[in-house]
């Protein structure tokens, strides 16, 4: 039984209800897509933070385990530290390589730099030691795109910073090294806090 004065929705109210219902999810997944991008970039640039954060502790680890080997290089007779860097290349002797080889070994030459083939990336390479080749010879082990720039200074014994290090010239190796990276994410650079390595056998 209909209650006097109780009617329907006409047509007219109902196409408004629906424009309003629509308009209401149109609004509701805009906001949606709105989170889920701005989720979505935070979880990209919180892992490449990570990426490059792995990398740093990697090349710190290398870096303070650097070790001051003598070597005769080529057909030299002489030997020579194996410390050589500018401020974006690095040569060194390590105990402990980045990528520790199949077979233990008391000493690796590693180098580290920022080349430019097929794309500027972070270049790694290391060869066991000793041999008359060892960062000329030097295999690659990591190439990450993701890593634009490398560009490292040298502490002196004054407390001074330079772009370049000779051990052999300068009579030891550097009491510090200091690393910055930096990634272009998106188009934008972005450039990593640098990290100061301390050289134990520098500083015993």
């Amino acid at each position: 039984m209909r209650l006097r004065g109780q009617r329907g929705f006409t047509l007219l109210e109902l196409i408004i209800a629906l424009s309003i219902v629509a308009a209401l999810l149109v609004i509701a997944f805009g906001g949606l897509r709105v989170g889920i991008a701005a989720w979505t970039q935070g979880e990209d640039r919180a892992e490449a933070h990570a990426h490059l954060r792995g990398v740093a502790i990697t090349l710190g680890r290398a870096l303070g385990a650097t070790y001051p080997y003598r070597a005769a290089l080529g057909q030299a007779p002489d030997t020579v530290l194996l410390f050589r860097g500018t401020d974006s290349r690095l040569e060194f002797a390590t105990q402990m390589p980045p990528f520790p080889p199949a077979i233990p070994v008391a000493f690796t030459a590693v180098v580290l730099a920022t080349e430019n083939e097929n794309g500027s990336a972070l270049v790694v390479r290391q060869r066991v030691l000793p041999n008359r080749a060892p960062f000329s010879e030097a295999a690659v082990v990591l190439r990450d795109p993701v890593v634009q720039q490398v560009a490292f200074r040298y502490l002196n014994d004054t407390g001074s910073w330079q772009d370049s290090w000779d051990a052999d010239t300068e009579n030891g190796l550097p009491r510090a090294v200091q690393v910055t990276i930096t990634m272009v994410r998106q188009g934008r650079t972005e450039t990593m806090p640098p990290l100061t390595v301390a050289l134990k056998a520098a500083v015993q």
